[in-house]
C-alpha cells in the first residue's frame, strides 16, 4: 500500500497542549502538539470509536472524550502494560506547512447498503427525503455512491416528519414510491405523521430506519426501540434485514408491498449488517409487479347501464380512485350531459372552466356541487370514499366504482357495486349506453354558476380594514395560477376556503386527506417537486400549518426548489377558534406569535413578499410566479372574511 504527503490548513494546526479533529485527504484524523512534538492519530477509539480529536492532553497523555483512556498523543501508544494501541501516521513540518502521510485509502466494498440501494433504485426509486445519522451511515454512504453515478436525488430535510410528508405527496402525485430515511429512535419515530398519511390516503412510500446494533439490540441500549413493532400498524410490512437475509429480495419485496398495498412498506437496518461486504447482484423489478386494471363483470355492468339509462338527472361524483381516468370520466358525462361533482381531494380531475365541471363537493365544496346532487336521481360514485367531510347523499340510488373491493359500500349500501378499473368500467359504460332518458343538465349548471360567480364576487370586494377576504386570495391566485401547476394545501381555514373559491383549469391539488394533519402543506410541495420537477409547484398554508415545518424553507433554498408559497397569515389556528365557538366555548389558546414572514423568506435566502390589502394582490401574484427561486408571500388575511 502506497502513502502519500497531505498538507494540513493551518488554521487547524493545534498549539501545545492542545489536539484537534482534523480532515486531511477526506479523512478524520486526531492532531495533537505536546511542545515540539506534533502527532497525528486515526481519530477514533479502538473502543468504542470515540473521537480522539474531541479529547484533551492531560498530563502528557491524550484523553478519549468517551470513556477517559489514555494514549500517547504522538505514537498512539497505550500506558505501560497494555496494547490496544491507536494508529498514528508520520508528520513533518515543513515551511510551508505542516504534512501528514497517510496511506491510499482502502478500495471500496460493495456492502448489503449497496445491494439494498441498487436494488430500490432499479425497482424506480429515484428520490429520497430523509436526515442522515449516527445509526444510517451506511446506507448513507450507499445512496451517496449513487448519487454520484446520477442514480438517485437525496434531499436532507430539518425534520424527518417532513421527510415522510414529501415521500407521502410524492406517491399521492404518481402512484410511485419515493423513499424516506431516518436514524433508529426518535428519527424513525418522527416520520410516522408523515407515513399514517400515507397510509390513510393509500400513497405508496418505502420508508428506511437505521437501528442499534444487533449486539445490543432489545438490552435497553441508547436509542433501542423495537421499530418493527411501532411501525407494525402503519405498515403493510416491516421487516428486519439480518446479516444472513436475501438484501435484494427484501428491498424489492418492499417496493412491491407499497404499491401492491398502497402504503408503507418499512425497512430496519442494523448499523453493522449495513457495511457487511456482500457480492450479492441486485434485482429489477421484472415478472414481480402487474397492473391493476381489471375490467367489471358484464353482469354488473349490465345492471349498472340499465339504472343510467333510466336516470333522468344523473351525476358524476368522482374521487382521487378516478385519476387517469379523466378522459374517461368527461365523455360519460358528456354522453349523458350530465354534471361531475368531485371530492376535495379530487378537486381539478374536471376542470372548473368545463361545461359540465360543477366544483367541489362536501364542506370544501361549492354551492353548485350540492344543488346538482340534491337534484338528481342517481349518483355515479368513482373512486370516492364516502367521507363525511364530502357529504355523498346515502338515500340516492348510487352506483359505485371504485377497485378496491373494501371500499365498496364502506359506510353505507349502494344500488350497484361494479369493482374494476375506473377507466375501464367507465368506457364499458358509456359504449352500452346507446339510449339514455337523461336531460340535459348544462342549462341548470351554467345558472347555478352564475349565482356563485356573483356571490364570490361580492365576497371579493368585502373589505373590513383588518386585512384581506380569503375569496379575494383565491380569485387573485385562479386567474395567476399557470395552468400546468401542482398545488399542495395544508389543514385549516385556508384549505375550505381553497376548495370553495378556487377555479381550477385542472391543477391537482394534494393535501392530507383523511389523517387531516396540519403541517402537510410546505413539505409536500418538496415531495411535488422531485414528482414534476418541470411543473410549477404552489404550497398553499396557514401560518399554523406552516410554522409546525417553517425550517424546511432552508431545504428550498439549499437545493434550489423553486416552490411558490402562499402564506394566508391570520396570527392564530383559525379553524380551532371557529370550532370552539360552535361548542360553545370561549377562544382559548389558539392565538400565534409569528414572525414577520416575508422578512423571515429573506433570511433563509428566498424571495418575501408581503401583502396587507386587496389592492396589492395582483401585483404580489405576477411577482411571485415571475420569481425564478423559492418564494414566499404572505398575505395578512382577515380571519373572519372566510
Amino acid at each position: 500500500m502506497t502513502a502519500n504527503w497531505h498538507r494540513v490548513d493551518e488554521v487547524d494546526v493545534p498549539t501545545d497542549g492542545r489536539v484537534r479533529s482534523v480532515v486531511v485527504d477526506g479523512r478524520s484524523i486526531a492532531l495533537a502538539r505536546c511542545g515540539v512534538r506534533l502527532g497525528a492519530l486515526e481519530n477514533k477509539c479502538p473502543h468504542q470509536g470515540g473521537p480522539l480529536g474531541e479529547g484533551s492532553i492531560e498530563k502528557g497523555l491524550l484523553r478519549c472524550p468517551w470513556h477517559g483512556y489514555d494514549y500517547d498523543p504522538i505514537t498512539g501508544q497505550p500506558p505501560e502494560g497494555f496494547s490496544d494501541s491507536v494508529p498514528s501516521y508520520p508528520v513533518d513540518e515543513r515551511a510551508d506547512g505542516v504534512y501528514v502521510q497517510l496511506p491510499d485509502p482502502p478500495q471500496q466494498v460493495r456492502t448489503v447498503a449497496d445491494v439494498l440501494v441498487e436494488t430500490l433504485v432499479a425497482h424506480g426509486i429515484s428520490h429520497v427525503f430523509g436526515m442522515v445519522g449516527h445509526s444510517n451511515l451506511g446506507f448513507a454512504e450507499a445512496m451517496r455512491r449513487a448519487e454520484e453515478r446520477g442514480e438517485l436525488t437525496y434531499i436532507g430535510i430539518r425534520h424527518e416528519g417532513a421527510a415522510a410528508f414529501a415521500a407521502s405527496a410524492y406517491g399521492k402525485l404518481t402512484g410511485r414510491p419515493a423513499a424516506c430515511f431516518a436514524i433508529a429512535g426518535p428519527g424513525s419515530t418522527n416520520l410516522l405523521t408523515g407515513l399514517y398519511d400515507a397510509k390513510l390516503d393509500e400513497a405508496p412510500v418505502v420508508a428506511i430506519s437505521g437501528q442499534v446494533p444487533s449486539k445490543v439490540l432489545g438490552r435497553g441500549a441508547f436509542q433501542d426501540l423495537d421499530l418493527t413493532a411501532v411501525f407494525k400498524d402503519v405498515a403493510v410490512s416491516s421487516t428486519a434485514v439480518q446479516s444472513g437475509s436475501d438484501h435484494a429480495e427484501l428491498a424489492a419485496l418492499a417496493v412491491k408491498h407499497a404499491i401492491d398495498g398502497r402504503g408503507v412498506a418499512h425497512l430496519v437496518l442494523p448499523d453493522e449488517v449495513q457495511v457487511l461486504p456482500s457480492e450479492s447482484p441486485a434485482k429489477g423489478p421484472a415478472g414481480r409487479l402487474s397492473r391493476r386494471r381489471i375490467r367489471p363483470d358484464d353482469d354488473t355492468l349490465a345492471r349498472a347501464a340499465a339504472m343510467i339509462g333510466d336516470a333522468r338527472r344523473p351525476v358524476l361524483v368522482v374521487g382521487h380512485g378516478a385519476r387517469g381516468a379523466e378522459d374517461q370520466v368527461r365523455e360519460l358525462a358528456e354522453h349523458l350531459n350530465a354534471p361531475v361533482l368531485t371530492t376535495f381531494k379530487a378537486k381539478g380531475l374536471v376542470p372548473d372552466t368545463h361545461p359540465l365541471g360543477a366544483g367541489v363537493l362536501g364542506r370544501s365544496g361549492t354551492p353548485v356541487a350540492s344543488w346538482l346532487m340534491n337534484e338528481s336521481d342517481l349518483l355515479i360514485v368513482v373512486g370516492a370514499s364516502f367521507s363525511n367531510h364530502t357529504g355523498i347523499a346515502a338515500y340516492k340510488p348510487i352506483i359505485q366504482i371504485d377497485d378496491n373491493h373494501t371500499a365498496i359500500g364502506r359506510f353505507d349500501a349502494v344500488t350497484v357495486d361494479v369493482l374494476g378499473d375506473a377507466g375501464l368500467a367507465l368506457a364499458a359504460l358509456t359504449g352500452r349506453l346507446t339510449d339514455t332518458k337523461a336531460e340535459d343538465q348544462r342549462p341548470d349548471l351554467a345558472e347555478r354558476w352564475a349565482i356563485w360567480r356573483a356571490e364570490k364576487a361580492r365576497r371579493v370586494n368585502d373589505d373590513r380594514g383588518r386585512g384581506v377576504s380569503a375569496a379575494a386570495v383565491f380569485d387573485a391566485l385562479s386567474r395567476h395560477l399557470p395552468a400546468d401547476a401542482v398545488l399542495t394545501v395544508d389543514v385549516g381555514n385556508h384549505a375550505y376556503s381553497l376548495g370553495r373559491y378556487l377555479e381550477s383549469k385542472g391543477q391537482p391539488v394534494l393535501m392530507s386527506g383523511y389523517l387531516g394533519s396540519i403541517g402537510f402543506g410546505y413539505p409536500a410541495a418538496l415531495g411535488a417537486w422531485a414528482a414534476a420537477p418541470s411543473r410549477p409547484i404552489v404550497a398553499v398554508t396557514g401560518d399554523g400549518g406552516f410554522g409546525q415545518y417553517a425550517a424546511e424553507l432552508t431545504t428550498a433554498v439549499k437545493y434550489g426548489i423553486p416552490i411558490k408559497h402562499v402564506l394566508l397569515d391570520n396570527h392564530s389556528l383559525g379553524k380551532i377558534s371557529k370550532e370552539q365557538l360552535a361548542a360553545d366555548y370561549p377562544v382559548w389558546h389558539t392565538s400565534l406569535q409569528n414572525p414577520e414572514w416575508a422578512a423571515y423568506a429573506e433570511l433563509c435566502g428566498a424571495t418575501g413578499i408581503r401583502v396587507t390589502r386587496r389592492a396589492e394582490l395582483d401585483d404580489a401574484m405576477t411577482q411571485l410566479f415571475a420569481t425564478t427561486g423559492p418564494a414566499l408571500l404572505c398575505i395578512e388575511q382577515d380571519a373572519e372574511l372566510l
